[in-house]
């Protein structure tokens, strides 16, 4: 997909040490921290469990906490309980292929450690490919190789980390969404709506994503203006952006569709088992076998929105009570950090933001050279998607989600710090110029192997800036908080 240049292969080294890290992480603390006794959805295990499966359960049971039981779930029974359908097919999807490529050792395996063995194998090479991509997207956008070689570290080092391992649907989702902005701005409008709309089908935020090829369309749609009459680009914006619409809203139309015949028509019920039918009973969910749900009568019965509200309290300013300020803290960061880009670039340019990035500045001569890297006139779009995801995650969401939120949905949260590591730390200046033996047979004649320039940041803490040790500090702790908390059942969702 994207040729091995020496930084991609700087990427993909770092990002396939990170996965194997923090994949041996997990095991570590699962192992010597006792598992909290959370209120978490923990249904009964039907298939028998020999002695592997037991030690499949021990090296990599911290995969499975909190949301990822619901994704196992789903994979292993279907859509059985209403709550289910608050989580997208397109991951358990994987993770039933990747089971199906297990199918030879099922005789020693049941379907669960074969589910666990997908989450850590397919999330391990979504995530690695997602730091590719990112490095390929920051290439494009940011016309500054350092900033974009930066940021794609950043990713492998992700405050999100745990989730990108973890049986989330984060990794898959950061990887699609990422591959379809890149293939976006190569000018493949088709293929990136493609893209977009199987990250769709991952996550429902994805939805958000028809911003950008809007976005796009418009840009083309001012251009022709300039040498064509006004109706016939007009007619082609329309056309394009009720079919960007139509491409990434129809799998979340499908899903709904789906829940729909499920629960509100008849003749759609399947057996369930008796373990399965009495944990309903017991925690009160609903089957199709139940009651008709409420949201079956509604004018538009959309699923998704029913369990946001019912089953996760899921609106406006819900989650805003003294209860919650641990969880606010957690947030905090990610915020600030989107909020401070945010500043700096609408500060930098306040007329290319005040045109939705179409003019960078009155005068049309500077247009001829525009700032490289996180303050060029092509991030304005990125820029405006991170901000609508930090107000909708910061006042209609459960604000503890906004790391992996953000971590795995725009490229922000790493190209800004990318951009201020470059401007703010004198030590990278000296670390990139330090001579570098290049592996045997890695590169071609005459290129240069690119450092790591952010573990030359780490191993040199002591004489970083306070902006590099704040930024490398935050994106270890929670790496590292994330992985002991989340892997035992403790608080970090």
């Amino acid at each position: 997909m994207w040729p091995l240049d020496p930084s991609r292969k700087e990427v993909l080294r770092f990002a396939v040490s990170c996965r194997v890290l923090t994949l041996v992480l997990q095991a570590l603390f699962n192992a010597i921290v006792p598992d909290h006794r959370a209120e978490a959805f923990s249904p009964p295990r039907l298939a028998p469990s020999g002695s592997v499966d037991h030690l499949v359960e021990g090296l990599l049971g911290g995969l499975s906490r909190w949301d990822a039981e619901h994704f196992l779930f789903i994979a292993e029974h279907g859509y059985l309980y209403e709550h289910n359908f608050a989580f997208f097919p397109g991951f358990p999807l994987a993770l039933l292929v990747g089971a199906e490529l297990l199918r030879p050792l099922r005789a020693l395996l049941n379907l669960r450690s074969c589910l666990l063995i997908s989450v850590a194998l397919f999330n391990s090479l979504f995530s690695v490919l997602a730091a590719v991509a990112l490095h390929d997207l920051g290439c494009l956008v940011l016309c500054c190789p350092r900033q974009a070689f930066y940021g794609a570290l950043l990713f492998c080092l992700s405050p999100a980390n745990v989730f990108l391992a973890a049986g989330y649907s984060e990794a898959l989702f950061a990887l699609l969404t990422f591959s379809a902005m890149g293939q976006l701005e190569r000018g493949r409008s088709w293929t990136s709506g493609l893209l977009f709309a199987l990250a769709t089908g991952v996550r429902s935020n994805g939805l958000v994503s028809i911003g950008f090829l809007v976005y796009s369309q418009c840009q083309g749609f001012l251009s022709s203006l300039m040498v064509l009459n006004p109706l016939r680009p007009l007619s082609k914006l329309m056309g394009s952006v009720f079919l960007s619409v139509f491409m990434l809203g129809l799998p979340f139309a499908l899903f709904q569709y789906y829940a729909y015949t499920q629960f509100c028509l008849s003749g759609s019920a399947r057996p369930i088992p008796k373990p399965l039918l009495q944990l309903a009973a017991d925690k009160g969910y609903r089957i199709v076998e139940g009651n008709e749900p409420p949201w079956c009568s509604w004018e538009l019965p959309l699923i998704y929105s029913y369990i946001q509200d019912v089953y996760w309290n899921v609106g406006f300013l819900r989650y805003y009570e003294l209860k919650q300020v641990p969880n606010f803290l957690l947030a905090v960061p990610v915020a600030i950090l989107v909020a401070w880009a945010t500043w700096t670039y609408v500060t930098t340019h306040p007329w290319l933001c005040l045109t939705l990035g179409m003019q960078r500045s009155k005068n049309s001569k500077t247009l001829e050279k525009p700032d490289p890297g996180f303050l060029g006139p092509r991030v304005f779009v990125y820029l405006v998607h991170a901000v609508a995801l930090l107000l909708f995650g910061g006042l209609c969401m459960h604000v503890q989600v906004l790391t992996r939120f953000l971590g795995s949905s725009t490229p922000v949260v790493y190209w800004f710090p990318a951009y201020l590591l470059q401007n703010h730390e004198p030590l990278l200046g000296s670390l990139e110029t330090v001579p570098w033996k290049p592996l045997a047979g890695d590169s071609l004649p005459g290129q240069k192997v690119p450092r790591n320039s952010i573990m030359g940041l780490l191993y040199n803490w002591k004489t970083c800036s306070l902006v590099t040790r704040c930024i490398l500090g935050y994106f270890l702790s929670y790496w590292l908080l994330g992985l002991l908390l989340h892997c035992n059942f403790l608080p970090w969702t």
